[in-house]
């Protein structure tokens, strides 16, 4: 039995210590905690995990050096201490990464005073990172020549981090590790709303892959829905002081713009942030902080022309980027946390980005509101506390639930992968070793991984070209990461929706073994929901049978 059927079917029939309402960061952390200390949990989401404002980031674990000019320095030291524990945590992972900032002439703040905040910035992250540093205009044009300088007054270099895969993997990965520790989690099951009957809460809710409805039992419900929280508290006829507005984000991905690794930074024409952030071998640009009404925002033609009006204003390109540029769009929202009619006045921009935890006091209930991915293990630890005060019991309290494995693991992955020479068989003009790669998005089992290549060399080919992902992990992912949609490996287990048009994934000769791995007899029912039925994937099996008649080995570089 598949592992979604099989949780299914123990979310039908087992009372739970908690039932968690959603799988992005904040369901995903919680349930890692919980289950880690021994809590019985089950976990659902109404999409995928990670399938809403999860997967929409800029893929920045920062500690908010703009929230200093609100004068929020709690939040920023809270930021930046959760920042320097991840980057400890996660070095294959979460990674520290320069800004390179360029301030303008007429900017509301003159240069040195944006770097003198810069410093105050460092300090207060107890200086755990790289110092900062001033920028002349002339070094701008030295050091980054795609910066355009004509209107610059100068700059400075800071370092926050970054997650050197995608948000959305980032995100399972607390999914994934929270099964390993016995919770039940299952995605696509969609909460009607709870009640309350005696000592229990009980959730109706619905598969959305077969329109079967069922009830899932739970001693306490929490509720880390994000955009969606308020209204499943009103679906549970639930009142709460906090609730949400949506600030909107989008960016838009192209081809890279600068060779090298670092963040390029500046204030938009409107006064927003404005980034460049290096994605593998693309580039991605954006801006947030754009207040809209609903959870499920969509980019439009003129947040493109937003966009791409900024970013060729301030770059030396060979030809202005275009819309005929962009491979992928990526659009969300982050949910920001206002008490009762508080806030609704105040300063959009002033709003506060930090996360509020609600207890409904006698019912065993609680919300997360907002939050921040760089805040995720606080966040964790946060909703373990009030668990324990509901009455649950941890028997292991203690048991530490994030973080790579253990130095010694580490060490004996890579002695193995030196002594297999497993990185000979990493492809042309890939961004980094192969060894290094399945570490960072497996931990320990990685080593499994390795197993996989040793008994067959055909597990370490590329098979979506240009995308870095060799065919034992797709394996991995059928085995594994519960994927019911194609868009599931594609966007949030992967990020090769992100960083490959559509049509060229389509053309790969790898995607219908690929979809073969994952969904079996379903491979060209669920090519066709993807793509289109003009998707043209072969019979299944087909694409597998003519692959067994290649060579069984690889050519080493």
């Amino acid at each position: 039995m598949k592992l979604r059927e099989s949780n299914i079917e123990k979310l039908k029939n087992e009372t739970f210590d908690v039932l968690i309402l959603g799988g992005g960061i904040n369901g995903a952390v919680s349930a890692a905690s919980l289950s880690a200390k021994g809590a019985k949990v089950g976990l659902i989401d109404m999409g995928d995990f990670a399938s809403g404002t999860s997967q929409e980031s800029s893929n920045l674990a920062w500690g908010g050096i703009k929230y200093l000019e609100s004068l929020e320095f709690f939040l920023v030291r809270k930021l930046c201490m959760s920042r320097n524990h991840l980057i400890r945590n996660y070095p294959s992972t979460v990674q520290e990464i320069r800004f390179f900032t360029t301030i303008e002439k007429g900017f509301r703040f003159p240069s040195w005073f944006i770097y003198l905040g810069t410093w105050i910035y460092w300090f207060i992250g107890n200086c755990f990172t790289k110092s900062p540093r001033f920028l002349t205009k002339g070094r701008i044009a030295r050091e980054e020549p795609v910066v355009k300088t004509t209107n610059a007054e100068g700059g400075f270099e800071y370092s926050d981090s970054y997650l050197h895969d995608n948000d959305a993997r980032f995100v399972f990965n607390f999914i994934r590790m929270s099964l390993n520790y016995g919770c039940i989690a299952s995605n696509y099951i969609e909460s009607l709303g709870s009640k309350r009957e005696g000592d229990f809460w009980i959730t109706s809710v619905k598969d959305n892959i077969s329109g079967k409805r069922f009830e899932i039992r739970s001693k306490v419900l929490i509720n880390t829905c994000g955009p969606w929280a308020d209204d499943m508290n009103t679906k549970a006829k639930i009142s709460t002081e906090h609730r949400h507005v949506f600030s909107k984000g989008i960016h838009l991905i192209v081809d890279r713009i600068t060779p090298h690794k670092r963040v390029l930074a500046f204030f938009a024409d409107d006064g927003r942030l404005f980034f460049v952030l290096p994605m593998g071998n693309k580039t991605c640009i954006g801006t947030t902080d754009n207040k809209v009404d609903t959870p499920t925002p969509h980019v439009t033609e003129e947040d493109r022309d937003f966009v791409l009006s900024n970013i060729n204003k301030r770059l030396n390109l060979e030809k202005p980027i275009t819309r005929d540029d962009i491979i992928s769009e990526r659009c969300g929202v982050r949910p920001l946390v206002v008490k009762g009619s508080k806030g609704s006045n105040k300063d959009w921009m002033q709003l506060s980005r930090k996360h509020e935890v609600e207890v409904i006091k006698g019912s065993n209930q609680l919300t997360v509101f907002g939050g921040k991915l760089t805040d995720c293990i606080n966040v964790g630890e946060e909703v373990a506390s009030f668990v324990k005060n509901f009455g649950i019991e941890f028997p292991y309290p203690n048991k530490r639930w994030y973080g790579e494995p253990d130095p010694a693991i580490r060490d004996e992955y890579f002695h193995q992968a030196r002594l297999m020479n497993v990185d000979s068989y990493t492809e042309e003009n890939a961004s980094e070793p192969i060894s290094q790669r399945l570490w960072r998005r497996y931990g320990a089992q990685a080593i499994g991984l390795l197993e996989n290549i040793r008994e067959d060399p055909r597990q370490a080919e590329v098979l979506i070209k240009g995308t870095e992902y060799i065919r034992c992990e797709i394996h991995q992912a059928a085995r594994r990461e519960m994927i019911e949609k194609l868009e599931d490996f594609l966007r949030r287990r992967s990020k090769i929706a992100l960083i490959e048009r559509k049509e060229t994934i389509r053309k790969s000769p790898g995607i219908t073994e690929a979809c073969e791995i994952l969904f079996g007899k379903e491979s060209k029912l669920r090519m066709d929901e993807y793509f289109g039925k003009s998707s043209g994937s072969k019979t299944p099996g087909n694409s597998l049978k003519n692959s067994k008649l290649k060579s069984m080995t690889i050519k080493k570089k």
